[in-house]
């Protein structure tokens, strides 16, 4: 019975491969547009204090429906009490660049074809996964000082309520929807809108409780407990420096702009062998 039903399903899927392979395209482009953060030290407004990002983007068509896209993108980071008001009093700030490496899925709302003049544009939306680097850093007395190795917090000291020392490299969920359009049959053009689901509350540096300062400065020195509470008005321990129970977030948005990647005649692979595709999307 089981060779039977592998003898009736093989040949269909096979034959679904060889339709979704009629498809396959192979993109390669460049990203460029802004980058920003949802946090504790900016709780809601977007594009606010957005820096430049940059990168490169591979997309593989699978069908006209589908596609596999890898992003390696790089951009800045930045938000302060000051400028979102959120917490004026705590004037907290900071700064960070984050690398992020990201495979994700779209799924295309209209047929997509480079080349092809009734499917050349298409709404998408996607999702993901994301491994990225970020390193928090604030100034004191003209000078950035990054914040991971001095526990500002108290991370990774033996204060009651202290944490461990957060990791600088860690995993993201990300999804967004934008707009690709396919003017040459060659050249395909995106404008896009991602956000970033981290597991971390530490891309600020902020997320729990102001430790005791005479400990905090006798473990991590004078410059963990500058940058741990710079407001005129000091915190005792114990007081709420951020908010453990939401995560960090952030966002990739953009124009880019990728070149089909070309086989032998111009052609896909699997589209050499076939006489009616190859008439139509020669180039």
């Amino acid at each position: 019975m089981k060779r039977l039903l592998l003898l009736i399903i093989f040949p269909i899927l096979f034959n679904g491969a060889l339709k979704a392979q009629e498809f396959y395209r192979n993109e390669l482009g460049i990203f460029g547009g802004g980058s920003y953060y949802i946090g504790d030290l900016n709780p809601s407004k977007h594009f606010l204090q957005t820096k430049f990002a940059c990168g490169i983007v591979y997309r593989y068509n699978i069908t006209p429906r589908w596609a596999l896209k890898i992003n390696a993108l790089y951009g800045g980071l930045e938000a302060s009490d000051a400028r979102s008001k959120a917490n004026v009093n705590r004037n907290l700030s900071f700064k960070s660049y984050i690398f992020e490496f990201s495979p994700q899925i779209e799924f295309n709302f209209l047929k997509y074809l480079l080349g092809d003049k009734k499917h050349f544009i298409s709404p998408y939306i996607f999702v993901g996964a994301s491994i990225f680097n970020f390193n928090p850093k604030a100034q004191y007395g003209g000078s950035w000082y990054s914040l991971q190795p001095l526990g500002t917090e108290g991370q990774g000291t033996t204060i009651e309520g202290a944490k461990k020392t957060y990791a600088l490299t860690t995993i993201a969920i990300p999804f967004g929807l934008g707009v690709k359009i396919a003017p040459f049959k060659f050249l395909s053009i995106g404008l896009e809108w991602g956000i970033r689901k981290t597991f971390t509350d530490y891309i600020d540096d902020v997320s729990t409780n102001y430790a005791d300062p005479s400990l905090l400065a006798a473990m991590n020195g004078s410059m963990a407990l500058a940058l741990s509470d710079p407001s005129t008005i000091k915190h005792e321990a114990g007081v709420a420096r951020g908010n453990p129970n939401t995560k960090d977030w952030y966002v990739f948005t953009g124009l880019s702009i990728s070149f089909r990647i070309k086989t032998k005649n111009g052609l896909c692979a699997a589209y050499e062998h076939h006489p009616k595709l190859k008439t139509k999307y020669r180039d």
